[in-house]
């Protein structure tokens, strides 16, 4: 029996051609869109996180516990990182969510929704969404490693070719968004939105973070920051910020009710509900 359990894999490589700088290290609401889009991941899926790098790329700084595997060939296009990030994950979990770096509204409602449709005889649970194949927004089984690593050695390095040899699960527009938690929290699908160019990164940077809730318990609560209240902010961080605190030794978030944290880098998506609480209650 294979490997059970979902990972996540994201691509760092590429030339960047069209942006002109690498997309891994842009500036992200204080940190970059690789960070943004690894720790997404990492607290969406219940297994590893990998960054597949170019050889010898530099990357920026990566939330703790995102491991980085570094591709043995430059220059081959996305199926060669598929390739490494499955084959790395291959004992250790059964379906990964592959995906870009260029990713910054990238919700985990869509990442869960392609990922349950991976499910026993599908090989790649692939979105055709907004009008467009998404082939970095999908789901592998991490078995497919020696497959496309066998297409890849006989120059068949497009995701099309792999598709053609294996089971796909197609989810269209409709598909994705019958999901309720899809349809409420990503409507647009702005989940598979890249940013290609200077003017895409200028337009999604422009954009207001996500509205999420926010709550302080215990001493926290005084000083008028009791009950619930909506702000606007890309990370834990700037969550507390916006209720003037700081996420100290003193301080630790819990966020939707099952996730402990003290991260301010932690990324934050609509739907999100945050308690703040002290450290020091209860000892």
């Amino acid at each position: 029996m294979g490997a059970e359990g979902t990972a996540g894999v994201v691509l760092s490589g590429g030339r960047s051609s069209r942006m002109g700088r690498a997309k891994a290290a842009l500036e992200w609401h204080g940190s970059t869109l690789l960070h943004r889009t690894a720790a997404l991941l990492a607290r969406t899926v219940d297994g590893p996180v990998l960054v597949v790098a170019s050889p010898g790329q530099e990357l920026p700084a990566l939330p703790a516990g995102v491991e980085v595997v570094e591709d043995p060939v430059e220059g081959v296009g996305p199926m060669q990182g598929i390739a490494t990030g499955l084959t790395a994950l291959r004992d250790r979990a059964g379906t990964a969510f592959v995906c870009s770096t260029d990713m910054p509204f990238l919700h985990p409602a869509f990442v869960r929704r392609v990922l349950r449709a991976s499910g026993p005889g599908v090989d790649v649970a692939l979105p055709f969404a907004r009008g467009f194949r998404q082939p970095l927004a999908a789901a592998y089984r991490t078995g497919l490693a020696e497959l496309v690593t066998s297409l890849i050695a006989q120059g068949r390095s497009r995701p099309g070719m792999l598709y053609e040899h294996c089971s796909v699960a197609r989810l269209d527009d409709a598909d994705l968004l019958a999901d309720p938690a899809v349809a409420r929290l990503d409507p647009d699908l702005d989940s598979v939105l890249n940013v290609n160019e200077p003017a895409d990164y200028t337009a999604a940077r422009a954009r207001p973070p996500a509205d999420v809730v926010v709550q302080c318990f215990g001493a926290l609560a005084g000083g008028g920051r009791r009950g619930q209240r909506t702000v606007a902010a890309a990370t834990l961080g700037a969550a507390a910020q916006a209720l003037g605190l700081e996420l100290d030794r003193h301080v630790v978030a819990a966020l939707n009710g099952d996730r402990i944290t003290r991260d301010p880098l932690l990324p934050l998506v609509a739907g999100d509900s945050v308690a703040f609480l002290s450290a020091d209650a209860g000892g």
